[in-house]
């Protein structure tokens, strides 16, 4: 299995808000952008490893600014960390005024991707080329991530086998 560079699984999405994706005061539902930032995050991810691949968790996720009807929505994923069998893909989400052209970042999100076979059971991955300075960074600060995922999920478990510990 040949390594990948991040630019080769990388997408760029986007699409128009209109009046099904908001609310009645015309802003779009988190919901409708969630739903955005996973379908960009599932491409990137099996770009990658050219397998099936489901979403294992949404690690962070932060909304900075509305979007609204009229707007049209950007949608940058690429991965930033590859393991054995799952990935983290980190989305990025721009919205643009079409009458105007300014652009802003409406919301930014982690996502753990696993790779399956077709028994629906983990497969490898190829690993990750980083090739420029951002890349790197962004992988140094993916494994911190990783590393405080792993923490926690070792607390849960301790705290359901011992709750009178937690």
């Amino acid at each position: 299995m040949n390594p990948k560079k991040v630019s080769e699984s990388s997408v760029v999405f986007r699409e128009l808000m209109s009046p099904q994706d908001a609310n009645i005061a015309g802003n779009v539902h988190g919901g409708v952008i969630m739903k955005a930032i996973d379908n960009a995050a599932g491409v990137a991810t099996i770009r990658h490893c050219r397998s099936n691949a489901v979403t294992a968790s949404i690690d962070h996720m932060d909304f900075h600014s509305p979007v609204f009807i009229g707007d049209i929505l950007t949608i940058k994923a690429s991965l930033n960390l590859v393991g054995t069998s799952s990935c983290e893909v980190g989305v990025r989400v721009e919205a643009e005024t079409v009458l105007t052209g300014k652009t802003r970042h409406v919301a930014s999100a982690y996502l753990t991707f696993v790779s399956l076979d077709e028994n629906l059971r983990p497969r490898l991955m190829p690993q990750l080329i980083l090739e420029t300075d951002n890349e790197k960074r962004r992988n140094r600060e993916a494994i911190v991530r990783k590393k405080a995922r792993l923490a926690e999920k070792k607390q849960l478990k301790a705290c359901s086998e011992n709750p009178n510990e937690c």
